[in-house]
């Protein structure tokens, strides 16, 4: 993006031209000279907008289903929402997060490498405090877990990989499982430093504690699925064609669908003067004609015209005439 000048870098322009210590040629060359960009190559783009766009929409979804999640399992007011998707290269994030937080290492089968899913203290030890009956109050002690804190954190973080999974079907079937949890981000080695991560930021509110959770993404994890997440790739799903088992099944789903038919025998309007003067004996005329076809409802739209009789006993109707469509529809 072009930069932007300042109001006093737009004066003191304009004063070097209007003095003569600048002429209009020296401007060009100038700008000509700034068409020349530095390229950091350990900030290689290695996704394209629309994949960053669509793994922004896959953890939206994500958001929505921890949301939903933890708020079920916490009992408790539960706000997750996506605060930023960017590649960055891994040692930049490492630098980002805190030296002490709690990484869940995560093996996204059948994806091969790893993935991570870093929660600040302040929200894993607020979930924490919900588990034990608290009011959802923050605490720092990270640095010495008991094996009970440990037991139930772990337990928590487990739980938020099902919606995960879940978040991810709409690309490929995921059943990742957790590795391991670290504390300090300088002692895991995820990728190389200089390998391009995709950081997803979730700003998360739980109770009165608010804080971030990450996820970071190495592109090495998502290079043989980065084709699905184009939104062509997306579009062409869409539109594909049903399987022959899908067909089969769907088939079968419709059919024993249940539908209320009724048939109408006519209709009359009243005001209510005259219904709250109604009593046994009292005759309301229909706006049916007695030899007319009688209009048959099917999910309360009128489908077929049929007349009215018996068989074996019962009350019956044969259709006649279908009311427009076809005899599919």
């Amino acid at each position: 993006m072009a930069d932007v000048l300042s109001q006093g870098e737009i004066d003191a322009l304009l004063s070097a031209l209007t003095t003569g210590e600048m002429d209009a040629e020296e401007l060009l060359k100038l700008e000509s000279e700034k068409k020349v960009r530095v390229y950091d190559f350990k900030r290689a783009l290695r996704f394209s907008k629309d994949q960053i766009r669509n793994l922004s929409r896959i953890h939206e979804n994500y958001a929505r289903l921890l949301t939903t999640n933890l708020s079920a399992k916490l009992r408790s007011l539960v706000q997750i929402q996506v605060a930023s998707v960017e590649q960055v290269p891994y040692e930049e994030y490492v630098r980002s997060i805190p030296t002490m937080t709690f990484l869940n290492v995560i093996e996204p089968i059948p994806l091969n490498g790893r993935v991570l899913i870093e929660i600040n203290p302040n929200i894993a030890y607020a979930m924490f405090d919900r588990v034990l009956g608290g009011h959802g109050m923050s605490f720092n002690k990270i640095d010495n877990l008991t094996e009970i804190e440990t037991k139930i954190l772990s337990g928590l973080f487990e739980s938020m990989l099902a919606s995960f999974a879940e978040a991810w079907t709409t690309v490929i079937e995921m059943e990742p499982i957790t590795e391991n949890i670290e504390v300090n981000p300088h002692f895991l080695q995820l990728v190389s430093p200089n390998e391009t991560v995709v950081v997803i930021s979730l700003s998360t509110s739980i109770a009165n504690t608010t804080g971030l959770m990450t996820i970071c993404l190495p592109h090495v994890v998502l290079e043989e699925i980065l084709p699905k997440l184009t939104s062509h790739h997306w579009f062409q799903e869409q539109r594909g064609a049903l399987s022959t088992e899908d067909q089969a099944l769907l088939n079968k789903q419709v059919r024993q669908t249940t539908l209320e038919v009724a048939a109408e025998l006519g209709r009359s309007t009243i005001t209510i003067e005259e219904f709250l003067r109604l009593g046994k004996g009292d005759v309301v005329a229909l706006n049916q004609l007695i030899d007319e076809p009688l209009d048959v409802l099917v999910g309360g739209e009128k489908k077929f015209s049929g007349q009215p009789g018996v068989k074996r006993d019962r009350m019956a109707l044969q259709v006649t005439d279908v009311l427009g469509g076809t005899d599919d529809e």
